[in-house]
């Protein structure tokens, strides 16, 4: 034990550590920097994760020149970077397009391609190599410049390498052409009157605005009318403490308009004179829906049913439509085809032809009531229905053939619908949760605006005879008007052309 040799224990090991260094080389060479670029700021593509942006409303205006500027630099970027290499996708808003060149590379219009082009000789090898020959050569052009009469050389002063521009002429042609620019609407409502006792009911359509400019307003048991151009207001009718109104329609040209009561009577007035007509009956409930055709009448119930009434006969009307398994809430005809559209809450819509009792079409694909409806003034045959809180879309259909065309998905509750006379666009009024007012690009459906300022569910609506302005009536007791349309161009030129005295000097 004493005389063994001791072995030394061995030593703790310690791990080697590394050394990073600040310096990093990137390897390309099975990068397409091609597809890179294009896939940089496309959905799914391997970013650094950003924060979450706040929800901006696409039909603001500050968002839309924000928007439009941002493809505009991309669009001149990738131009920039790789000329005609990558497809050019020109923003929509300009009326001029750039036109690439594609002649030789060599001409002197084209610069240099940002990555150079492959080349199929070139791409089998890998391995970089010296050229065997100079990289720069000057070579003295063969034929002399053009000079004119004068002996001075022709220079084109349109040429890149004359250009003060760090562009290309392409993308100056680009930045210079006229934008359309977006329309903007009025966020702010520019008149607001008061209506107590505006009921606050989904089926009822208590607010229309006649031919003659007036604004009539069903208020309790009252009808107000509302004259937007002395900005009088004068009381219609009152029905008594037994009885309120349920619904007001004016007719296409004239001063009668059509009162329908909780009790089931449908009443015509004189608003000139403010005097009753006749009283028509026929419904054991309330009437909730009109709507004129010249001098048909046509009126839907609580008690399921739709009645044509001719105002000139004295019957109390003269076709019973039956279809519906619950309350009528909608109803427009379109004078154009003589065609009657119907929503209930039984979540159908029913298209009839003229006075026929059958209809020509059933549609049921909207998953709540079907009060919002508008029939197209700018397409033959196109109608538009909006669905309740359970569905939320605006459907567009062709009643010429029985099929839908497009629908979209609002979000909210739809509580009526409108298109405009002036321009190919609808506006639409919604309920929960943010009671606003949206006009809309038809067909592409792109918020042109949104409005709010209604504290409950906005369901009314009403098209000023012009169409320039609509009016907006909800549950918070207020009526709200707003410039959501322009002029329209051809009303001037027939004013003009019909003008006699506008051809003299």
């Amino acid at each position: 034990m004493l005389g063994s040799a001791a072995t030394p224990a061995p030593s703790p090991s310690r791990k080697r550590q590394r050394i990073y260094g600040d310096r990093f080389i990137p390897n390309r060479d099975g990068v397409d920097l091609q597809a890179s670029y294009s896939l940089l700021h496309a959905e799914g593509s391997p970013s650094s994760p950003t924060k979450a942006k706040k929800k901006v409303q696409s039909g603001e205006l500050q968002y839309q020149k924000a928007e439009e500027a941002n493809r505009t630099f991309s669009t001149l970027l990738r131009a920039e970077l790789f000329h005609d290499t990558i497809p050019q996708a020109t923003p929509t808003n300009f009326s001029t397009r750039i036109h690439h060149s594609s002649s030789h590379p060599h001409s002197p219009n084209t610069r240099a391609h940002t990555p150079p082009p492959s080349n199929n000789a070139t791409t089998s090898s890998l391995t970089p190599s010296t050229p065997h020959k100079n990289l720069f050569s000057y070579i003295s052009p063969k034929t002399h410049t053009p000079r004119s009469r004068k002996g001075q050389p022709n220079i084109d002063t349109r040429a890149e390498i004359y250009s003060l521009s760090p562009v290309r002429f392409d993308s100056q042609r680009m930045l210079l052409s006229p934008r359309k620019q977006p329309r903007t609407v009025s966020k702010t409502p520019y008149k607001v009157l008061d209506a107590p006792e505006l009921a606050d009911d989904f089926y009822l359509n208590l607010v229309d605005w006649g031919s003659m400019n007036i604004l009539g307003v069903g208020l309790g048991s009252s009808v107000y009318m509302w004259n937007a151009n002395s900005l009088k207001v004068v009381k219609l009718c009152d029905l008594g403490a037994d009885d309120s109104v349920t619904s007001v329609s004016w007719i296409q040209r004239g001063s009668h308009v059509a009162i329908g009561t909780n009790k089931g009577y449908v009443q015509i007035w004189d608003a000139e004179r403010c005097r009753r007509l006749r009283t028509m009956t026929g419904h054991t409930a309330r009437v909730g829906a009109l709507a004129w055709n010249d001098h048909i009448l046509t009126s839907g119930s609580r008690d399921r049913s739709i009645y044509h009434r001719d105002v000139r006969r004295p019957e109390q009307f003269i076709t019973r439509l039956t279809g519906h398994k619950q309350e009528v809430c909608g109803l427009k005809w379109n004078p154009d085809d003589g065609q009657l559209a119907s929503g209930g809450n039984d979540n159908k819509l029913f298209i009839w032809d003229k006075l026929s009792s059958t209809p020509l079409y059933k549609f049921s694909d909207h998953t709540a009531a079907v009060k919002a409806i508008a029939w197209s003034p700018h397409q033959h045959g196109t109608l538009a229905s909006g669905g309740g809180t359970a569905d939320r879309r605006i459907k567009f259909w062709n009643t010429l053939t029985g099929t839908q065309i497009n629908e979209i998905d609002t979000g909210s509750q739809v509580c009526n619908l409108a298109w405009s006379k002036n321009s190919n666009e609808i506006v639409s009024t919604h309920g929960y949760s943010e009671n606003q007012i949206v006009v809309w690009k038809y067909p592409s459906m792109t918020q042109v605006a949104s409005l709010t300022g209604h504290t409950c569910r906005v369901l009314y609506l009403a098209m000023s005879p012009n169409g320039e302005v609509v009016v907006t009536g909800a549950g918070d007791e207020t009526l709200r008007f707003w410039n959501c349309f322009g002029r329209n161009r051809d009303e001037k030129r027939v004013s003009v052309a019909l003008d006699p005295f506008a051809q003299i000097r």
